[in-house]
């Protein structure tokens, strides 16, 4: 299942060489769960939820200091 696409009587990909007997079936992609196998291989999400809008706090802050800074320079 290396995503290549694979001619319709193919009996194996000419890519990778996967076939029926080593897990490429058709039916495999409609079964396939995305956000399943995510949370098998990477478990809960590692950053803490929230910490988004501390971010967008930081970045108003820092913007608004630097246009005080700048304003500053340029006011007699």
């Amino acid at each position: 299942m290396c995503g290549e696409v694979v001619p319709a009587r193919a009996l194996a990909c000419p890519e990778c060489g996967a076939d029926h007997r080593s897990g490429w079936r058709e039916e495999a992609e409609d079964e396939f769960d995305y956000e399943e196998f995510v949370a098998e291989e990477f478990g809960k999400p590692v950053k803490p939820p929230g910490i988004r809008p501390l971010w967008w706090a930081t970045a108003v802050l820092l913007l608004l200091a630097f246009a005080w800074f700048a304003l500053r320079a340029y006011v007699p």
